[in-house]
């Protein structure tokens, strides 16, 4: 007898990109993100506006990821979507409609874990890259999370580490406004830094035991350093954005390898994969590829569209979910503060 093909629709809104994916089998058939460009005027995502963009963004979005998918609504066999962690009125658009979908057309609803998606992300069917095998570790990195992950099967992981302060997307984005770069100021950097001297400045490692990272005190010496040098010369920035870059962009890339080191060593784990947007940036990837052959590590490195937030994501988990019978029932609430 002939098994009934599954099509999951996976929506993402957990902080300013309205997102909807299909997925069968594990392969992608569509993966629409609409962006918020709002945001750039005022230099970091704004949470109401991002929920007023969710509204108008969410219902064209999963359309057009259901045309591309080339199927319709009936076709369906479950709503996958976030409900943590990330903004709350973000959240709760993409949770209300996934629920109101569901329910219209009679199928299940499945929550899924924002960072827990990032991760799972790896098992998406990729000719170019092949599946993590359990257990490994995964280096989460973004604009809000920094973390260290022990990852034992699809639905069990630890948190090793994480940040106890900011993280490091976000140090990349104000450091980045410092020097008057647009938000976000992470690609900006890491564009710029490719002309620069990784060694030409100094600044601050900060000090903390354990896997846990810390990025505030790094901040505050990078915005010190360049007020300092200002008022020498008012150019400063201008005679020297290329190495102040390369600069600041070494000392966090060298922070997080440091880490994820000391987290092999411990565990005795070398299966080692990276996700979130800041795993999108050319000098982590090659560093852990210097990492991978020093230390033996076997590295895996997502797809770019797979570093950001996407619904491709919540599509693949929310497909393991359902092959494993584990769905939420209409009384789930969004989490802004959901753990791994």
């Amino acid at each position: 007898m002939k098994t009934k093909k599954t099509y999951i629709l996976g929506i993402e809104s957990s902080c300013d990109d309205t997102a909807a994916a299909v997925i069968s089998n594990s392969v992608i058939l569509s993966d629409i993100v609409a962006s918020q460009s709002i945001h750039e005027l005022y230099g970091g995502v704004v949470p109401e506006l991002a929920s007023r963009e969710h509204q108008k963004l969410i219902l064209p979005v999963v359309k057009k990821a259901l045309e591309k998918a080339k199927i319709n609504t009936s076709n369906l066999s479950a709503i996958a979507f976030t409900n943590g962690p990330g903004l709350i009125g973000s959240l709760m658009v993409g949770t209300s409609f996934a629920k109101s979908m569901s329910l219209a057309l009679k199928i299940p609803l499945i929550s899924v874990n924002h960072m827990k998606a990032h991760i799972l992300a790896h098992f998406i069917e990729d000719p170019e890259n092949s599946n993590p095998s359990f257990p490994f570790l995964a280096l989460t990195i973004s604009g809000g999370h920094t973390q260290i992950v022990k990852v034992n099967s699809y639905f069990e992981m630890h948190e090793l580490g994480k940040t106890l302060d900011d993280a490091a997307g976000e140090a990349f984005d104000k450091s980045g406004k410092v020097i008057g770069l647009k938000y976000p100021a992470g690609p900006e950097i890491d564009k710029l830094s490719k002309k620069g001297d990784p060694n030409k400045f100094k600044f601050t490692k900060p000090k903390v035991s354990g896997l846990n990272f810390s990025f505030s005190g790094l901040k505050t010496n990078f915005l010190n350093f360049i007020n300092k040098q200002v008022r020498i010369n008012e150019d400063f920035v201008k005679d020297n954005l290329y190495d102040i870059c390369a600069s600041l962009q070494h000392v966090i890339v060298d922070i997080l390898m440091d880490k994820l080191i000391k987290a092999s060593k411990e565990t005795g784990i070398n299966t080692i994969v990276i996700c979130g947007g800041v795993s999108a940036n050319s000098e982590i990837r090659k560093m852990l590829k210097v990492n991978s052959e020093k230390h033996n590590w076997k590295v895996h490195i997502p797809k770019l569209s797979y570093t950001t937030d996407n619904a491709a994501m919540i599509a693949m988990t929310g497909q393991l979910k359902f092959e494993n019978n584990i769905f939420s029932d209409y009384e789930t609430s969004t989490n802004p503060r959901l753990k791994i």
